[in-house]
């Protein structure tokens, strides 16, 4: 089956789409929120378009063989042994989130999550009335990832749970093994819970890097995670709202499962199709997806490092860059661009107002529209 067409630009306008309405009717490109405007794979909509002309959409359970899928890829792609009764469908990766606060902690106890990073990883302690604790991010050789001492140091008697994030958002960094490692024994150290949202995983580019499961390293720090996944960045298919949980400690599990309770609906009947077909033919898809990223992903380190003002480090996973856009002294920084006529995210709502996350998960001719205009607008706001 033929890889969809990367390059062919696919009209997003009047579909609802939230990316594409933010900025209706200006001439503002969309470059902000994770989705990418890539046709999802063939076989995928092949599967939906069977399902549709079945034309009966009563409650669905889980599909045994999508259960089968998850633990076949995780033992294949990773070497990590899931159970079937370990999986817990979710709608989505963000209510996996506000799950694990509730799990937990109880009100009033501590929630411990890095910064900056994807914003419900710091909405979602406070929405469920635990207290936030944020820890800095350290630099290391380009790469950002969480500072460790300082993860001690912050470790209060109120902690109960790390949220964590690899690869992680924003900025792209793929943990190493040792770096997992290092983590895992202050959390067994400390006797805390991780929610993992490894969401991204299947978007690693950097050559040479693999994506290893935090609970994959060992017994004892898989008995306290809660690891996030889902096809929904993968396979561009976040509309349909399917993703699942990894609990591999049978009591964790049951009171995550208890806190979803009469709460959190189950998956519908499109998503579960939709990752069926995407895990079982989807690969070669996404394997093609991957060089095209890569190729975006150095056009744009190459272009944003020549502008005055802007920096952009080595993205090792996801379609997201995280440009430093300190050097270029802009007051209001996502009203700058959104007035160049692109409009990305503002690494204010990640925790650090001196970025900017751009998606480069698109067309290249459109992202080269965007480095065009983005160019225009830096040389034009240069002194005479």
């Amino acid at each position: 089956m033929a890889p969809t067409d990367f390059d062919r630009l696919i009209d997003r306008r009047d579909t609802a789409s939230q990316k594409w309405e933010k900025y209706r009717d200006q001439e503002i490109l969309p470059m902000w929120v994770a989705d990418t405007d890539f046709m999802a794979p063939a076989a995928v909509l092949e599967a939906l378009h069977e399902r549709v002309d079945h034309g009966v959409f009563g409650y669905t359970n889980t599909p045994a063989v999508l259960n089968e899928q998850v633990c076949e890829r995780l033992q294949r792609l990773y070497n990590w042994s899931v159970s079937s009764d370990e999986l817990v469908w979710l709608p989505g990766l963000v209510c996996g989130l506000h799950l694990a606060c509730r799990t937990a902690a109880g009100p009033g106890e501590a929630v411990m999550s890095p910064q900056p990073i994807y914003p419900p990883f710091m909405s979602a302690p406070r929405l469920s009335e635990r207290e936030l604790i944020t820890l800095p991010m350290t630099h290391v050789e380009g790469r950002m990832r969480i500072d460790f001492d300082a993860l001690e140091q912050a470790i209060t008697a109120q902690t109960r749970l790390l949220l964590f994030c690899n690869p992680h958002n924003p900025g792209g960094t793929v943990y190493r093994r040792e770096e997992l490692e290092q983590l895992a024994e202050i959390l067994i150290r400390h006797d805390l819970l991780v929610c993992s949202d490894e969401i991204h995983c299947d978007l690693i580019l950097e050559p040479g890097l693999t994506h290893i499961p935090l609970a994959s390293l060992n017994d004892e720090i898989a008995a306290r995670t809660i690891t996030l996944m889902a096809p929904s960045k993968t396979y561009n298919i976040a509309g349909l709202g399917c993703s699942f949980a990894v609990i591999q400690e049978p009591q964790l599990r049951r009171r995550f499962q208890r806190a979803r309770k009469g709460i959190v609906p189950d998956v519908n009947l499109m998503g579960y199709t939709a990752a069926q077909a995407a895990y079982a033919d989807g690969d070669e898809w996404n394997r093609a997806q991957l060089d095209y990223l890569r190729e975006n992903r150095d056009y744009l380190i190459e272009q944003i490092n020549a502008l005055p003002g802007l920096k952009l480090n080595n993205i090792e996973a996801t379609y997201l860059a995280w440009i430093d856009v300190s050097g270029a002294k802009l007051e209001n920084p996502a009203y700058f661009f959104e007035q160049a006529g692109v409009g990305m995210s503002p690494g204010r709502d990640f925790g650090d107002d001196r970025y900017m996350r751009l998606n480069f998960g698109c067309p290249r001719a459109r992202l080269e529209e965007a480095v065009e205009r983005i160019r225009r607008a830096l040389l034009n706001s240069l002194p005479a």
